[in-house]
């Protein structure tokens, strides 16, 4: 229902720092309308033109804290809220290449009701320049 509106594509780009360009990241929102604690959510997979990013390089960044997807784990005070725009960063040097590509987010949430963890995923064709 909320899969549409996980990918924030006003926050996609690649990341600058000095004059080089170290990564990229994308907006993202989480899928579930009461939001949740990081720790619930068991698993963020980020896929660019079909090639899987590694957890390892991926980092979460909800209203200025950054958590890479281990330390989500553990992380017992905060929360993504409903809504809430948070950052999907990829270090990774020259970040995208100008042109379309296609992303792909996918949450796994552990919702305290549900006798199964939750998939939801969104996919975007985007321009980076």
């Amino acid at each position: 229902m909320y899969e549409k509106y996980i990918i924030v594509t006003e926050e996609t780009k690649n990341i600058k720092k000095d004059q080089s360009i170290i990564g990229f990241q994308l907006g993202a929102r989480v899928p579930y309308y009461r939001g949740l604690g990081i720790s619930m959510i068991e698993h963020i997979e980020l896929t660019v033109d079909g090639n899987k990013i590694p957890d390892t390089d991926i980092l979460v960044e909800i209203h200025g804290n950054t958590y890479s997807l281990k330390q989500m784990e553990t992380e017992e005070s905060d929360r993504w809220e409903f809504g809430e725009v948070g950052l999907i960063k990829v270090l990774q040097n020259n970040g995208l290449s100008s042109g379309k590509h296609v992303i792909t987010l996918m949450f796994t949430l552990r919702i305290s009701y549900m006798p199964v963890l939750a998939h939801r995923k969104d996919s975007k064709e985007i321009e980076f320049n």
